[in-house]
């Protein structure tokens, strides 16, 4: 879109540049590589980025001027002994790329940053700082991986692995005063740390998991204040995450494992006389496997012996005779990097609401929300009494746990107390997905006391609200918050309760743009796809999985193009540009390998899956048997491969791939003509068999011939709304366009029909029913319980985009991505009454609260400082439309009977009369 200035004056009382405006103003939020203050990174020219924030309107940053320093005495003294940047004329605010001296291995790097302004030059109150990492594999190698790599008594290597955690110590002498110290660990497959009895950092399930043949990921904890002059103690637990693989010497030919946990740390101490010192792990440490966590199985729980513990083993003092020697051990074969996303943390806490005796005697727990995480136990007991826990997320009908959808996963974890009055426990380990919970060995009645949920996923902030004149959709949002946060585990997996647990590509192809706006999924996201990158073949092949802990290498376009789709997700949402320069070579490779071996007749004759989940003609089907309800494999995959040549082309320009562009853009003509040839009926304008999603597709992507568009878009709307009575027909594939294609096409209200339905098949019938989170099936509580996880988010398709762009009005402009020009253009006719939503873009908090009575709108909107928006109103009347109460220049650009006016950064009071119904 061109920039255009409109023709009205709009009569706004803004604030002058005064003292007192200034104080109004702020830089705020600097983050390194989108990170606050990150330890250890892997990037030696790091993209820094701020925020500027106002209660002024129409703030715009006119040039910035960075400071970075090797030491925070120096940065306060304004010595910028790394990179002094000057001012530079430039209104960017985001990845800004360091441009000074070069870093070098543990550099420390603080800095802050002048924004000056059309209002006046503010210096950000906030210092942040970053340090890298150990950049080269040759600076770990006199760092030894060890760990114990045998069976202990009571393990097990089958399809119902059991390994005992393995605790690790080493006592150090810090023989002077410390000035800094930093820790570097890699603990596969799940660790934690400890420094004189204290656990470091508050993650938890650390590191995110990886192909770890393939690249593994280090941690880094400055730890300066934990250490002390004299005797220091080390300890470490090892857990087995995806790295002892929750089934093992079971079906080896699909399911990977990398051996046993194992272990390298480096201790890097800077001492105040300007010596330095390095502690690393070696056969020195001390190791046992005889520890209180019996066993941690992702989908068979943790079993915790309390008698077991060993109190002090991570102090100083404590008697380790009857511990062995670590060995040392093979290392898992990955390049090692820096993690360049936060880990796991405890997010929030859910109380129980119920708990009830069964006839069996036992005890059925209600969270009142199905939730991913554990459960802190409290108890008081004799010892060698056991708590048993056993996870689902639903009851059967007699009130019993429904687990037959759990597959063989056992989902069961085992206190055993020490009897010393009250014990509090929880795991360390694993997770659960589940409401339910059954609980046996209490000798009297719990209470709901004993109990707290620990909600888990990654540290990362909600960036989006939602709330709107109809409860279905406020409910199907919630349910979409729970389920999309409790599938966050360091990568996104599919579901978090049965024996799958894995990070299918196809469930996220647009889901992870919806996502982008409830969270701030951005270091996620770009995380993945280097799984995806590095699960590669040599000759350019993609699996559906990735990282490839299932070896699903079967070759389609849907779920592999996820690569694609996820990476137009981050350069349109946040506006990584590095991420799609990184990736277009291994994007490019699969492309190519998709063309030289499956496109015959310019069509792309390659698809696995289908239209997934598409709504079956039984309420106890998994997948449709009806061939009319089904959409050809073929149209799927060649409208899908045509779509991904088109971002492609806007890909190679990113990546100054220019060469690219024009053998993809032959290849869009080729599959556009081939694809209407054999898919079009020209008597009924209708593709292939008329399924929704048959037509949906082209329509979406700009496939239709021009002059009989219309006609198929009513052939669809007539299937939405008059044969499939108003509901979805349409599985994975079709549901992720199908919200956005309704409103483009003038039928936003048809589109509202779907999202606020209570009936079978749609989102609200899943609410209707009791769901708190998204299911994986439309009929998920009445299909076979093979595949019926109550836990998925594949099925939300673009609604949650929908919600945004459409209904809230909140839509960065693609040619100037990442917000920095917002659309706002409501369908106020869809059908709802109010809408009050926000999403804390990179550039800062954006607010849409509209509300239409009869035929008036009152609108208030933030824009973000730094940013601007174009904003559509209902009428093409410049009387009838107030800003801040000022009347607007009667001269405003109208287009296609809306006014649009550009307005600047800052907040507004918009009132429409006369609105066009």
């Amino acid at each position: 879109m061109k920039k255009f200035f409109l023709h009205f004056t709009l009569i706004i009382t803004l604030l002058t540049y005064s003292a007192q405006a200034q104080n109004k103003i702020s830089v705020t939020n600097l983050q390194c590589e989108m990170l606050n203050n990150p330890e250890g990174i892997d990037v030696l020219k790091p993209r820094l980025s701020w925020q500027i924030k106002s209660d002024v309107n129409d703030v715009k940053q006119t040039a910035y001027q960075i400071l970075v320093a090797s030491t925070l005495e120096n940065l306060n003294a304004n010595q910028a002994d790394l990179w002094d940047s000057g001012k530079v004329t430039s209104d960017n605010s985001v990845n800004v790329v360091y441009n000074g001296k070069k870093l070098g291995d543990r550099q420390n790097a603080f800095w802050k940053v002048i924004a000056f302004t059309n209002k006046g030059e503010i210096k950000s109150t906030d210092k942040a700082h970053f340090s890298i990492g150990i950049l080269t594999y040759a600076d770990w190698k006199s760092t030894r991986w060890i760990g114990y790599e045998k069976l202990s008594k009571d393990d097990s290597v089958s399809q119902y692995s059991r390994l005992s955690a393995r605790y690790l110590r080493k006592e150090i002498d810090v023989k002077k005063q410390v000035k800094s110290a930093k820790v570097y660990i890699m603990g596969m497959g799940l660790y934690e740390l400890y420094i004189n009895g204290n656990k470091i950092g508050d993650q938890v399930l650390a590191p995110v998991p990886t192909d770890y043949t393939k690249n593994v990921k280090y941690n880094v904890f400055d730890v300066t204040s934990q250490l002390k002059e004299g005797k220091n103690m080390l300890g470490t637990i090892l857990g087995n995450g995806r790295f002892f693989a929750m089934r093992q010497d079971y079906k080896p030919y699909k399911i990977k494992s990398f051996g046993f946990p194992k272990m390298a740390l480096q201790l890097f101490v800077e001492y105040t006389d300007g010596t330095n010192e390095v502690i690393r792990t070696d056969d020195t440490w001390k190791l046992t496997t005889d520890g209180p966590i019996l066993s941690n199985n992702e989908y068979d729980g943790e079993e915790y012996d309390a008698r077991k513990e060993m109190k002090g083993w991570n102090t100083t003092n404590f008697d380790d005779k009857n511990w062995v020697n670590a060995r040392y051990v093979q290392e898992p074969g990955g390049f090692y990097e820096a993690q360049m996303t936060p880990n796991m943390k405890i997010m929030r806490e859910v109380k129980p609401i119920s708990i009830k005796a069964t006839a069996n005697g036992t005890y059925i727990l209600d969270m009142g929300q199905n939730m991913v995480g554990w459960l802190q136990l409290k108890v008081k007991g004799k010892s060698g009494d056991q708590i048993t826990m056993k996870f689902a997320e639903s009851l059967q009908a007699d009130g019993l746990l429904y687990i037959a959808n759990l597959r063989d996963a056992k989902t069961t974890d085992v206190y055993t107390l020490k009897g010393e009055g009250e014990e509090i426990w929880e795991p360390r380990f694993i997770f659960h997905g589940f409401r339910f919970v059954e609980i046996s060995g209490f000798l009297t009645k719990p209470t709901l006391d004993n109990f707290v949920g620990k909600v888990v996923y990654d540290d990362m902030k909600t960036t989006g609200t939602f709330e709107s004149s109809d409860a279905t959709m406020n409910q199907i949002f919630k349910n979409a918050w729970w389920g999309i946060s409790g599938n966050y585990k360091g990568m996104p997996i599919d579901c978090p309760q049965r024996n799958e647990r894995q990070p299918w590509l196809g469930d996220r192809t647009t889901g992870a743009y919806g996502e982008s706006f409830l969270f701030n999924n951005q270091t996620l996201y770009a995380k993945w796809l280097d799984d995806i990158k590095y699960s590669q073949t040599q000759d350019g092949g993609l699996p559906d999985v990735a990282p490839a802990f299932w070896r699903y290498y079967g070759d389609n376009v849907t779920w592999p193009g996820t690569y694609i789709t996820v990476g137009d997700m981050l350069y349109q949402q946040f506006g990584d540009a590095e991420v799609i320069k990184k990736q277009y070579p291994y994007m490019k490779k699969w492309m190519v390998y998709m063309e030289e071996n499956y496109l015959q007749n310019d069509l792309m004759d390659k698809d696995k899956y289908g239209d997934w989940c598409v709504p079956p003609e039984s309420l106890e089907l998994i997948r449709s048997k009806d061939p009319a309800r089904l959409t050809d494999g073929e149209l799927i995959s060649s409208a899908f491969y045509y779509q991904l040549l088109g971002i492609m082309k806007k890909f190679a320009k990113i990546a100054n791939a220019d060469a690219d562009i024009a053998h993809y853009g032959d290849l869009e003509t080729r599959i556009k003509k081939a694809f209407n040839a054999k898919f079009f009926n020209v008597d009924k304008n209708t593709y292939a068999n008329n399924t929704v999603t048959a037509n949906l597709l082209p329509l979406a992507f700009g496939i239709v011939p021009e002059n009989v568009k219309d006609k198929v878009f009513q052939n669809m709307a007539h299937e939405v709304e008059v044969t499939k009575n108003g509901h979805i027909s349409t599985g994975v594939i079709g549901t992720q366009f199908l919200m956005r294609t309704l409103t483009n096409f003038g039928r936003g209200d048809l589109a509202y029909k779907l999202a606020s339905n209570k009936t079978y098949p749609s989102w609200g019938f899943m609410v209707e029913n009791g769901a708190t989170t998204i299911w994986e099936l439309w009929n998920g509580n009445t299909a076979d319980p093979s595949m019926n996880s109550q836990n998925h988010v594949m099925l939300l398709g673009d609604l949650l985009i929908w919600y945004y762009e459409n209904m809230a009005g909140i839509k960065s402009n693609p040619e100037t991505p990442g917000f920095k020009q917002i659309i706002m253009k409501p369908d106020f006719n869809a059908g709802l009454t109010f809408v009050n939503a926000s999403y804390e873009s990179i550039y800062g908090l954006i607010k849409s609260d509209w509300k239409k009575n009869k035929n008036t709108l009152e609108w208030k909107i933030t824009i973000p400082a730094n940013s601007s928006a174009l904003v559509y109103l209902p009428t093409a009347n410049a009387s009838d439309v107030k800003v801040n109460k000022q009347k607007v220049d009667k001269n405003s650009k109208i287009e296609k009977n809306k006014m649009v006016l550009e307005l600047p950064s800052g907040t507004y009071q918009l009132n429409v009369n006369n609105i066009k119904q």
